[in-house]
């Protein structure tokens, strides 16, 4: 059950970042980090509950955070300059 729910909210958290990118806003982005961090907390604990391989658990982790962190800095750098030019 703690895996499908690690899934969806993995997946939640790819799509909020990828509408962060486009519209964004300092909600959804403190969201879309909330989304990552419990992301990374529930595969820690299954990495850890299930004793699964450490190098395919971290690397496919690391695949992942690079693309949701990747859509939050985009965000990020679209909101900071839509202050500057207001």
């Amino acid at each position: 059950m703690l895996i499908l729910i690690h899934v969806c909210i993995a997946l939640s958290s790819l799509v909020l970042s990828t509408v962060s990118a486009f519209t964004p806003s300092k909600r959804r982005i403190w969201a879309s980090y909330g989304l990552i961090a419990a992301t990374l907390a529930t595969g820690t604990y299954l990495v850890i509950s299930l004793n699964t391989p450490m190098l395919r658990a971290c690397a496919t982790g690391l695949v992942y955070l690079a693309v949701a962190l990747s859509g939050v800095i985009v965000a990020q750098r679209k909101l900071a300059a839509e202050r500057q030019a207001n």
